[in-house]
């Protein structure tokens, strides 16, 4: 992996993580995942294994720095890495698909994936969630994913480009 793909994961991923910082719990100490949208937005830019590892610890990494829900820690780290393997997989198997139908799709695909994975492994390492799972994912997850769809496809739009200006891409 070259160290301008590197570094360019590394932006987004810290960009991702002030947006998660500033972001509000909406329930049980629960916040949505802006990381996820520069997770995605990097594996979209670039969808190698290597990346898709690198943003994924990444993302896992600045989660658990930031979360309050109970277990968060662990199931942010497993469900970021697990994440961005099955969205980098997803757009190296779909290369001819429509960049401006691939992003909100995998966003929207993604966020649901995730939610549900972090919510699975939170249970596990906890116990018990402090509401029931479903409450959670219908409450946090699916607005969660509906935004970060929309942001993601705007996001994506401007990335593209500013690295236009700035590198070939």
């Amino acid at each position: 992996m070259k160290l301008r793909d590197s570094i360019l994961t590394a932006l987004l991923m810290a960009i991702g993580y002030v947006l998660h910082q500033v972001t509000p719990p909406i329930v049980a100490g629960m916040r949505p995942n802006f990381l996820l949208v520069m997770l995605f937005l990097s594996i979209f830019i670039n969808p190698k294994p290597a990346n898709a590892l690198l943003a994924g610890f990444l993302g896992g990494v600045f989660a658990a720095l930031s979360t309050t829900f109970p277990g968060g820690q662990i199931a942010n780290i497993v469900d970021e890495l697990i994440t961005a393997q099955v969205i980098a997989l997803l757009v190296r198997v779909t290369p001819n698909l429509n960049r401006q139908i691939a992003v909100p799709l995998f966003t929207l695909l993604g966020t649901m994936i995730s939610g549900a994975i972090f919510l699975s492994v939170a249970m596990i390492v906890v116990g018990a969630l402090p509401t029931a799972f479903s409450t959670l994912y219908t409450v946090v997850v699916l607005p969660t994913a509906a935004i970060n769809t929309v942001v993601g496809a705007i996001l994506y739009n401007l990335t593209r480009t500013a690295l236009r200006t700035v590198v070939k891409f």
